[in-house]
């Protein structure tokens, strides 16, 4: 992040979980706090805030958006984590990879995990795209590989044993290749026109 540089780390010696970013480095002190803007404990997600001596103090000539990224001296990174056994793991970024559908809140990071491990699946990206139902729907688009095949009903039923009902996909668009920005990072907010159109 280029505001404060690396907060967390695993440990050079020691356990390294799989899929976790590990601890606060030393003289970094990290807490969630949720949408409400209560702290959360361990277990439950929430907004990564972090404050220490390498963090920036504020964004040149932008007073309004330095009062938008602080909270009482805690830099809000916009990173949605969980602490779970003394180890931080991201879920996704608050703007696009947490998608609100039927009550819950799903990473999108989680789920394309989950089908990037597809045989037929050689990438995709997951988003939530806007339904008056759910409040939103998880939407994949993919890219297969090389004379793989996969219909929605076909990707349901194999990720059924994989996710929870409520993260399985209700939608498939099938790709050539993800929108992609000049640092070669894949587009979310092209994605979820994708999916959009594609319905």
């Amino acid at each position: 992040m280029t505001e404060i540089g690396m907060a967390l780390s695993n440990p050079l010696h020691g356990e390294r979980r799989p899929g976790f970013v590990g601890v606060p480095l030393p003289g970094v002190v990290l807490r969630l706090f949720d949408e409400g803007g209560n702290e959360v404990g361990p277990g439950a997600a929430g907004e990564i805030e972090v404050r220490g001596p390498g963090i920036f103090l504020e964004y040149w000539d932008g007073p309004e958006a330095t009062s938008e990224a602080f909270r009482d001296g805690w830099f809000r990174t916009g990173d949605i984590a969980v602490l779970e056994e003394g180890m931080y793991r991201i879920l996704g970024r608050r703007s696009v990879d947490i998608i609100k559908t039927g009550g819950h809140k799903v990473s999108a990071l989680e789920i394309e995990e989950v089908l990037r491990s597809h045989p037929d699946v050689r990438e995709c990206a997951v988003v939530g795209v806007e339904d008056a139902e759910w409040g939103e729907r998880v939407s994949a688009v993919a890219v297969l590989r090389e004379g793989g095949r996969l219909t929605l009903d076909e990707l349901r039923a194999w990720a059924g044993d994989r996710l929870a009902r409520h993260k399985i996909p209700t939608r498939l668009t099938l790709v050539d290749e993800l929108p992609r920005n000049a640092m070669g990072k894949v587009v979310k907010a092209r994605v979820k026109e994708l999916a959009i159109l594609s319905e």
